[in-house]
């Protein structure tokens, strides 16, 4: 019988794909991500969960339109909706990879186009609760977040390298920052406008910061082709 480390170090292993990540939780959600595919039945397949992360999306869009027309403590059901998101988006192309039944493109395809539509979701929510000039927040961050994903696959183009992490920031620390504001929101209604307008210029400024060194790597690999043709 194999020991429980050796058991999850070999999970670890088999998770393992060609992805960079140099986000602040990187350790111990690797850890619970290795933990987790070795206890997910068998009938929960790698698209089952996408969908189900697909659903915690929904899920907070659901919490923003309640919490504004209903009661203010829906908003809660948003912190469930981004545990739920975290759990499909983080574990279904991790269990094809463990079960030994990759398919790379397919789920990087559909991986990326999920996540587009959650972020959507995700925003539209918040346009619906803001009022007034708070609503273009909502707007921005859909926009800046795609374009930090656009940034994420032409990386990938020019390095042969897919990074989902901006230094330190992840969307598994995004979604703990917006849970968190979520419950702050409840208890201290308003704030979550000056979260929303903060985490707009976090990201603007992180574009920015992706883009410079982008352009620096696409500079680079210029010239390696360069000497190579000539």
């Amino acid at each position: 019988m194999n020991h429980p480390k050796e058991k999850n170090d070999a999970a670890k292993k088999a998770i393992s794909t060609d992805r960079t990540r140099t986000n602040l939780l990187r350790v111990p959600e690797q850890n619970a991500i290795a933990y987790l595919v070795q206890h997910i039945p068998n009938w929960m397949t790698s698209n089952l969960l996408s969908a189900i992360g697909f659903f915690g999306s929904m899920l907070v869009l659901i919490a923003f339109i309640l919490g504004r027309h209903v009661h203010l403590c829906y908003l809660l059901l948003g912190v469930l909706g981004y545990a739920v998101s975290w759990f499909g988006d983080s574990l279904d192309g991790r269990i094809a990879y463990y079960r030994n039944k990759p398919r790379k493109w397919y789920g990087f395809a559909l991986d990326i186009t999920i996540d587009w539509l959650g972020i959507v979701l995700m925003g539209l929510g918040y346009i619906i609760y803001a009022e007034g000039s708070w609503k273009i927040f909502g707007f921005a961050f859909v926009v800046l977040y795609g374009w930090e994903m656009l940034t994420a696959l032409i990386r990938y183009k020019i390095t042969n390298r897919y990074a989902i992490d901006s230094g330190l920031f992840s969307p598994t620390e995004t979604r703990l920052v917006i849970s968190l504001f979520f419950v702050l929101e409840v208890l201290m209604p308003g704030i979550f406008h000056y979260f929303a307008a903060g985490i707009t210029l976090v990201l603007l400024a992180l574009n920015i910061l992706d883009l410079r060194n982008l352009l620096n790597a696409g500079n680079q690999k210029d010239k390696e082709e360069h000497i190579q043709k000539n």
